[in-house]
């Protein structure tokens, strides 16, 4: 299960699962009620988007680009839960580097983001550019000015979440050239706040782009360690899914600090003696999501399915709690199972992964072998043909009368070093289900009728969703639709009216408007304090926007 790669047979055994328990390990429930604080939650980065795509690239780009913009949004925004995205800001290096918009929070703010996105399609027909050699590393620079000054002036508590801040740039030049070239340029920035600085170059279409929808990344060049972060570079296709694919990995959970879950295996000197629970061997483990849950998106299918309380078990709340080392959530395996021995019909709920922690708080020694220890594992029990059933064990909440409940769950191997957990039902859910013997011998009419409807289907040897179209992306942009019978100027008529020009003088590359007194104000250079007060002016045009949802 490499990338987002989608194969059926995958894991053994098939059916997508998981488990509340889990859910809620991984997504921050706790067990007060209220939802978390703060500091009970991972803060995700904020993002910088950076287009750096000159002619002729820009007029076969475009328009993929925009959409898979559109359909990533549409999802970000209607997620419920906690923020899986803080700040977005989107940069675009023309003959200069301009900022199409400015940091903003991504969640209720639909409206601004598609009228960016509105403005990147319009760049198409009012023409192209040709940057100058220096306009990608300002746009980076100015970009992480916005950023800093954006924090510094943020409320205490908001500022806590904007801690780090990971920066992308999205190319059609040869990406290990602009890599060098950010090297040279950046090498005397400060870019402690920096976690992330990736090159994303888009390549042709390629053959079976929608069986592999997954950016291909590469390693980056040794000299990059001295700028204080490494650059990656990775390579997409340019199409829609690939895009879009590519922008949902900003959707998980991309904190380090702590690993996610403790696998623990039975000691090596087990015996129905001694409990396995002595000296058990510890695998340390990050939990990945394999899909959304439906529950968390408005008017899907199971929308009457859903939980009322958004702070539910099925994979309501996104980010880990943030948790001692002494709490972790554990899966305790207690016995092993053949990979034919279990029934689809009894596991439910949706899937997780596990692969190898990459906490950065191990040290190296520990991480390699813990690492080697999982892959072991991984190709001990393909080998076997087996699974392996664990009970999960939640982070201790102080003594209690009751025994809290327990979940299990079966763990499934693939070819890829990741194991695939899905909650399995115990005596206490299980409902009566008599199931009869398949008649051996059905009447040759029946047969007949039957076996000519099934010649008629196509046949495909795996089912890859990526191929599936459910139309979720439009219905949830309709839901962010402006009520009836408020009009407000499409992006059309308002660049006809010349304010379009005027609106992007307000989103230059100025540095956000200090707010100190003015005997202490910084000086600031002409074009600055222009662009600044064209900030200032066109506020209530930037407020209106958010009011009212507008069109692509």
């Amino acid at each position: 299960m490499q990338g987002s790669k989608t194969r059926c047979g995958e894991y053994p055994g098939g059916g997508c699962s998981s488990a509340s328990g889990l859910a809620a390990m991984y997504h921050g429930r706790t067990t007060g009620k209220g939802p978390p604080t703060p500091a009970q939650i991972y803060q995700q980065p904020s993002r910088l988007l950076i287009v750096y795509v000159p002619l002729p690239s820009w007029a076969d780009i475009c328009s993929n680009l925009c959409e898979a913009l559109q359909n990533f949004f549409s999802v970000a925004c209607s997620l419920m839960g906690p923020n899986r995205m803080s700040l977005f800001s989107l940069y675009m290096v023309q003959n200069q580097h301009e900022c199409i918009l400015p940091f903003v929070q991504v969640k209720g703010n639909f409206a601004r983001l598609q009228a960016c996105i509105s403005e990147l399609r319009m760049l198409q027909r009012e023409g192209c550019f040709r940057p100058q050699g220096t306009s990608l590393q300002l746009a980076v620079e100015n970009g992480l000015q916005q950023f800093n000054q954006y924090c510094r002036h943020a409320t205490t508590g908001a500022a806590l979440a904007y801690t780090a801040l990971e920066i992308t740039i999205l190319t059609s030049q040869p990406g290990k050239e602009l890599v060098k070239q950010l090297e040279e340029g950046l090498k005397d920035i400060d870019l402690v706040r920096v976690r992330r600085l990736q090159v994303v170059e888009i390549v042709k279409e390629t053959l079976g782009c929608m069986d592999s929808a997954s950016p291909v990344e590469e390693s980056s060049s040794d000299d990059s360690s001295f700028l204080g972060t490494d650059i990656d570079l990775q390579t997409i296709d340019n199409d829609v899914v690939s895009m879009e694919m590519f922008f949902k990995a900003w959707l998980h959970n991309s904190g380090t600090d702590q690993e996610h879950v403790h696998l623990l295996l039975p000691s090596q000197s087990f015996s129905k003696v001694s409990r396995a629970t002595d000296n058990p061997m510890c695998l340390k483990c990050d939990l990945q999501e394999r899909l959304l849950s439906p529950s968390l998106l408005p008017g899907t299918a199971d929308g009457s399915l859903k939980m009322d309380d958004p702070k539910g078990d099925f994979s309501t709340l996104y980010q880990m709690a943030s948790q001692s080392s002494a709490s972790y959530y554990k899966l305790r395996v207690i016995k092993a199972l053949k990979s034919s021995g279990i029934c689809e019909s009894v596991t439910y709920g949706l899937p997780f992964i596990l692969r190898p922690t990459s906490c950065w708080q191990l040290d190296w020694d520990e991480l390699e072998t813990n690492q080697q220890h999982f892959h072991a594992l991984c190709h001990g029990l393909l080998k076997r043909e087996w699974l392996l059933l664990a009970k999960g064990e939640p982070p201790s909440q102080g003594p209690s009368l009751r025994e809290p409940a327990s979940t299990f769950y079966v763990i499934v191997p693939s070819g890829s070093p990741t194991l695939l957990v899905k909650a399995v039902a115990t005596r206490e859910l299980m409902l009566p289900s008599p199931f009869a013997l398949l008649p051996e011998n059905p009447p040759d009419d029946s047969v007949k009728v039957v076996e000519n409807i099934l010649d008629r289907l196509e046949l495909e040897p795996t089912y890859n969703p990526l191929q599936v179209w459910s139309h979720l992306y439009p219905h949830l942009t309709s839901t962010f639709a402006k009520p009836q019978g408020r009009h407000h100027p499409s992006w059309e008529s308002r660049r006809k009216a010349g304010q379009l020009q005027t609106n992007r003088v307000r989103a230059t590359v100025a540095p956000l408007p200090m707010t100190s007194a003015p005997s202490r104000a910084p000086k600031m250079p002409a074009a600055s304090k222009a662009s600044s007060e064209a900030i200032f002016q066109l506020s209530e045009e930037e407020e209106e926007e958010e009011e009212y949802p507008l069109g692509p």
